[in-house]
């Protein structure tokens, strides 16, 4: 803090401004997290999203039964997590991609996200039959996730799956502390904290950046 402090005076010094001075030391802090830390999102990232979805529309406009471009439409969609907005773009998918795991997932995280559980958990296992490993165990942490507030034992289970298949994961182990910590296991909590940092002191750089934001709410418990 002390540090941002004399960095704000030097630019101050410098450019005369302190309005100006404060944007330019937020613009070096965003370049820096970006970079190095990467907590912060990218604030690029919404207008291309825009541009290629924009563009996807158009082709559909154009082509309505293009698949391709619907399956990568819905997915921009789910990414920038307009849920209700993707799900009929996925549905139409599966009448042409019926064994596709990844479409089950999506289709399963679309209807969690707007609430209904049962069939998003449906929908979810119905991936794992089809690929057990689909989108990397993804299905039984977003499941985890859904059923956290009304399921905490359940949702645990799923957790557990999870962190079964990425024994190097620290969100599976910070989520998996919540739950402890709601379902009363305290001692349990507290170790799935510690297991989350001591895996993040353990992996490599690359892997550091992603997990990183996982590993610092695990440390403020």
């Amino acid at each position: 803090m002390l540090l941002k402090f004399l960095a704000f005076g030097l630019l101050w010094r410098l450019v005369g401004n302190p309005f100006l001075a404060l944007l330019i030391l937020l613009v070096i802090l965003y370049l820096l997290d970006r970079r190095f830390i990467g907590l912060t999102p990218n604030i690029f990232k919404p207008f291309q999203l825009s541009r290629r979805a924009s563009r996807l529309r158009n082709d559909l406009h154009a082509n309505p039964h293009n698949t391709s471009a619907k399956l990568e439409l819905a997915r921009i969609l789910l990414e920038r997590k307009k849920y209700r907005e993707a799900l009929p773009y996925l549905e139409q998918t599966l009448t042409i991609m019926e064994d596709s795991a990844d479409v089950h997932y999506e289709i399963g995280l679309c209807y969690l996200k707007l609430g209904d559980l049962s069939k998003g958990e449906r929908l979810m296992l119905e991936a794992v039959e089809l690929n057990p490993r689909v989108k990397f165990g993804e299905a039984y942490l977003r499941l985890g996730e859904a059923l956290a507030p009304r399921e905490p034992e359940r949702a645990a289970s799923f957790i557990e799956q999870f962190r079964d298949l990425h024994s190097s994961s620290v969100e599976a182990y910070y989520r998996l502390g919540q739950l402890y910590k709601q379902m009363g296991r305290t001692e349990d909590a507290k170790r799935a904290y510690r297991e989350a940092l001591d895996i993040y002191r353990g992996l490599p750089r690359y892997s550091r950046r992603q997990q990183r934001r996982w590993a610092l709410l695990a440390r403020f418990q």
